[in-house]
């Protein structure tokens, strides 16, 4: 195989796959791992894609199975050819599900002449120069993972590449550097791109600050920033808009350390040779606490905490019970219903009972919009048609095992089925996503019946809402919240999953999205989400379970030297296996180690840390699918602490 072409490296990015026929199965995809570079030349950009391994071994190499847009099985294809379907998995695992990669080695390149691969020319393999690129496609935001399609001028279309480790939005960043890309008025997902780029709009994108940003940092370094920005304007006049080099900008690492360590006491700075970033390391947080947990809330100690009316006469203490202990399954089916804020806390028993009449009413309206809709009608509505398939798929393999949803014809399918149709004429907009019946499941389970879960399904959509939207905006926070957190609390074991491929916490995704669903049996989740509902000691006690999980499996992890590849495997392995009553201590131990931290001043009001290393411009936010430019650019932690009932972090 050809070398790469010689010149400077502005973009790299591993775990870029090409889906191939493996040519074994035909409803199968072979995943072929790759390296994407945008390389600068003398003359032209151009966009280079090839194979990790010239020597792919078929049986390293992933199938992903084509049943669904959304949903993405996965098994390992052997090196002989297996009957169809043979050895496909029962399992509804999904592609945020955890997977075992494909293992590789990065390959160290210069911004000089690049690496030169010794196995002759890889069939998958191509590089094209910017100048004949006509357009470029991308994928629904929300299905599945990001993916790009080049189409030249030509009108060749190369293979879809998809980009299982990270954002494709940074390459067309880097792109936008070159040319000019405008949305296709006849297809949001194509950007075409331009002849020329235009000279307003240019200028325009070099100051794409928020105007408040840009002054804070003018008012701490004011050369910097002004010398940065006009930098940006000289490489435009020159014909390139590269950024000035970030080493010329930073300032010493021992004025940085004197500044911090002036600013926040207790806070040191460990200066290091490495460049681009300066490490933020937190003083011991001291030794968490014993922590043990009571019996769950009796009938008895239920009906001593309401009036003759039926009010709930003090609601934090019986949070704190329910958060202690979790319930007895014979109150859940009431509990819950406060827990999830279907039912006022302050309600009587006869509001309740006018509340579920008009609920029970309002829920049949919508249930009949949707049943009442012909084949005919549906055949001319594809988001309907699209949800109620996702929708059928999905509730023949959710819990399956549980008695409550087994054998075929199950009245618990055909109740699962109908509230999350029902669901969609609630939120057409949102309808229905893969993990949502997952969420769905211990509710019904718990309430059997279909209107109380349908409103407590929606009480508890309120709160995962985020999680499901298409820009996954939810998600995304609580990756960096927890992040932030995980640092907080134990810097060396974050730098080490950092040293690994692994500080992003991509193998946390699959806990926050469903909140554990996966991970604990099914009587454990419900005692999980039970106390997770009281929002005691903090709205976000999810974090500090996943702290929890991670801090639990440090050693194993660290003293076993594990890579990118075999933390995954350990983290997946964990399902089921946790023991819910340990964790749960665990974290609440974490929320009192921090409390009582003498080094964190934490009084009644509100106190906020932000700790900044910025040797460029720039933010997280916009650097988050990139683990290169996370470090490189800024760290950036807020810390929010309250008291409340305890001691509340807000991340």
């Amino acid at each position: 195989m050809a070398a790469p072409p010689s010149g400077k490296v502005v973009y790299e990015q591993e775990g870029v796959f090409i889906h191939s026929s493996c040519g074994k199965n035909d409803d199968q995809d072979s995943l072929i791992a790759g390296i994407l570079r945008v390389i600068e030349k003398e003359n032209e950009v151009v966009v280079d894609w090839r194979p990790l391994d010239e020597t792919l071994d078929t049986s390293n190499i992933l199938c992903a199975g084509k049943d669904s847009s959304s949903v993405v099985e996965w098994t390992q294809t052997p090196k002989e050819k297996c009957p169809r379907g043979a050895d496909r998995p029962s399992s509804y695992e999904a592609e945020w599900d955890m997977v075992t990669t494909v293992s590789f080695k990065k390959k160290p390149h210069s911004n000089g002449d690049t690496t030169t691969h010794a196995n002759g020319e890889s069939k998958w393999s191509f590089l094209f120069s910017l100048t004949d690129l006509k357009s470029i496609k991308q994928n629904k935001e929300g299905m599945g993972w990001s993916y790009l399609v080049f189409c030249l001028k030509d009108d060749v279309k190369l293979p879809a590449l998809h980009f299982h480790r990270g954002d494709s939005k940074l390459l067309i960043k880097c792109l936008e550097k070159h040319i000019a890309l405008n949305e296709s008025p006849h297809d949001e997902r194509v950007l075409l791109v331009k002849t020329q780029k235009s000279l307003s709009q240019s200028f325009e994108n070099l100051f794409d600050e928020p105007s408040y940003g840009l002054l804070q940092k003018w008012k701490k370094d004011p050369y910097i920033v002004t010398m940065g920005k006009f930098s940006k304007v000289t490489n435009y006049i020159v014909g390139s808009l590269r950024s000035s080099d970030p080493s010329n900008q930073r300032r010493p690492p021992s004025e940085m350390a004197d500044f911090f360590n002036d600013t926040i006491p207790g806070l040191k700075i460990n200066q290091q040779e490495e460049p681009g970033f300066e490490v933020i390391t937190r003083i011991d947080l001291g030794k968490q606490p014993e922590v043990s947990r009571r019996e769950p809330v009796s009938a008895e100690e239920w009906a001593k905490n309401m009036d003759s009316e039926g009010r709930i006469l003090d609601v934090d203490y019986i949070k704190r019970l329910i958060f202690k202990g979790g319930l007895c399954h014979t109150l859940r089916k009431e509990a819950w219903k406060f827990l999830l804020g279907y039912f006022p806390w302050n309600s009587t028993k006869e509001e309740r009972a006018n509340l579920q009449k008009r609920k029970t009413d309002e829920y049949f309206r919508m249930k009949l919009q949707w049943k009442s809709v012909s084949e005919e009608q549906e055949k001319r509505n594809s988001r309907l048609r699209d949800y109620r398939s996702l929708i059928e798929k999905d509730v023949n393999r959710t819990d399956r095992t549980n008695k409550f949803y087994e054998g075929e014809d199950n009245p618990g399918l055909i109740l699962l089925h109908d509230i999350l149709m029902t669901y969609c004429m609630y939120d057409f907009d949102l309808g229905y996503v893969q993990g949502m019946s997952d969420l769905l499941s211990p509710v019904l389970y718990v309430m059997e019946n279909e209107v109380d879960a349908f409103w407590c399904f929606v009480s508890y959509m309120d709160q995962m809402h985020q999680n499901f939207e298409e820009q996954m905006q939810g998600m995304k926070t609580q990756l960096i919240q927890l992040s932030h957190l995980l640092r907080l609390l134990d810097s060396g074991f974050c730098s080490y999953l950092e040293s690994q491929d692994s500080g992003y916490l991509y193998f946390c995704f699959r806990w926050l999205l469903i909140r554990f669903k996966r991970e604990f049996s099914f009587q454990d989740i419900l005692r999980l989400w039970e106390v997770m509902w009281t929002e005691l000691p903090c709205q976000n006690f999810h974090l500090l379970l996943c702290c929890a999980i991670l801090e639990s499996e440090k050693q194993q992890i660290m003293d076993k030297h594990y890579g990118f590849n075999e933390i995954l495997k350990h983290i997946n392995e964990l399902s089921m296996k946790i023991d819910v009553e340990y964790i749960l201590c665990k974290a609440e131990a974490i929320s009192m180690q921090m409390m009582n931290c003498k080094h964190l001043d934490v009084k009644d009001e509100k106190v906020a840390f932000e700790l900044t290393v910025s040797s460029c411009c720039g933010g997280l936010g916009d650097t988050f699918g990139d683990p290169a430019l996370y470090y490189a650019s800024k760290f950036q932690v807020f810390v929010d602490f309250q008291v409340f009932s305890g001691l509340i972090v807000h991340f």
